[in-house]
């Protein structure tokens, strides 16, 4: 058989747009007939949310049923579930209402979770619970992924243009699918301790060339930044060496008994008075030692400084030999005092 994919195309013009949504109507359901079998999804939600969802539920089903799709709030079971109809003609809203009643469930709030419903909007709930093993660091790099004040997660929700909700162990997304493509690589790769601001700065980059339509069709790898992981030098423990105790069969001498080391120390036999005095004077003595060991502490900061000599650098040599030479004199005439005065004491005694 001879093929036929490269026939010309006349309705194929270049005005049409192929990446277009274009709305699902009631007309477009060429047969008219209802669904074979009725689809139905069911989830459960926390028990916080029951007050919230009771209150909004008069306005999920005002939503749901422009679409002809039937609700149901259980709170004895704690789950909603969305049905088909036989009134149904979109094939597709009942996977957009399971993510309504999903993000509804993931503490979205309604009025943004509604948006869930029109075509060129998609969602996305990433599980971050089964990354971290520790709770402290779990919660530590969940904060991260939040920022100082939100600010980080209001970075990444205008580069992305996709709302992001941080809320348990779920991340929740809504937005085009390819900013949720993003918000699940930078969410996964910040629990695998990646920081987000790195993806911040690609993004922007990215944003920016996006801008310039002489660089719309080369490649961006050499605008990109490149960062390279930094294996962090941690304090290596230090090993002990556990010295191999030498074996003997026979079991180690009893401990005494604390009646025993009382009866060697002859405390008990003393009476109760005396065992409390005793306690008392070793509490009182304990208590001087400690104020003594202070008291020293205190005395130390009135103890004056040893000070150096200071030498006058203005006063002249002659002074400094004067002074020498007087010295000299002073001591030539003790030792003549001292020998005069050896010499009569021998006298005397002779």
């Amino acid at each position: 058989m001879v093929s036929t994919h490269n026939r010309d195309k006349p309705w194929d013009t270049p005005d049409i747009d192929k990446w277009a949504l274009e709305e699902f109507k009631p007309e477009h359901n060429s047969s008219g007939l209802h669904f074979a079998e009725e689809s139905s999804f069911m989830t459960l939600f926390p028990k916080y949310r029951e007050q919230y969802l009771r209150g909004i539920w008069s306005d999920v089903t005002k939503a749901l049923d422009k679409h002809f799709i039937k609700c149901e709030l259980n709170l004895v079971e704690g789950s909603m579930t969305v049905k088909t109809t036989t009134k149904t003609f979109d094939p597709a809203i009942i996977i957009k209402a399971r993510d309504l009643i999903k993000l509804l469930a993931r503490s979205v709030p309604f009025p943004q979770a509604v948006k869930i419903l029109q075509d060129d909007v998609a969602c996305d709930v990433i599980k971050i619970g089964n990354f971290v093993a520790n709770k402290d660091r779990f919660i530590k790099r969940r904060q991260r992924l939040v920022g100082p004040n939100g600010n980080t997660l209001k970075a990444l929700e205008l580069l992305t243009k996709c709302y992001i909700l941080v809320q348990g162990n779920t991340v929740s997304a809504m937005g085009p699918f390819k900013g949720l493509k993003e918000v699940r690589r930078v969410v996964e790769d910040c629990m695998k301790n990646i920081h987000p601001i790195y993806y911040i700065k690609e993004l922007m980059i990215k944003q920016e060339l996006s801008k310039n339509p002489e660089l719309a069709n080369e490649d961006w790898s050499r605008f990109l930044p490149s960062f390279k992981k930094r294996n962090v030098a941690r304090k290596k423990t230090s090993k002990k060496k556990v010295e191999k105790k030498v074996y003997t069969p026979f079991p180690p001498a009893q401990q005494p008994r604390k009646i025993d080391l009382q009866i060697e120390s002859g405390e008990y036999f003393m009476s109760k008075k005396e065992k409390e005095t005793k306690k008392l004077k070793e509490k009182r003595s304990k208590q001087e030692e400690a104020s003594e060991i202070k008291r020293q502490e205190r005395a130390k900061e009135f103890v004056a400084p040893e000070e150096e000599e200071y030498e006058n650098k203005l006063v002249k040599k002659d002074k400094k030999e004067k002074k020498s030479k007087k010295s000299k004199k002073r001591s030539a005439e003790t030792e003549d005092e001292d020998e005069q005065g050896s010499r009569e004491s021998k006298k005397s005694k002779h």
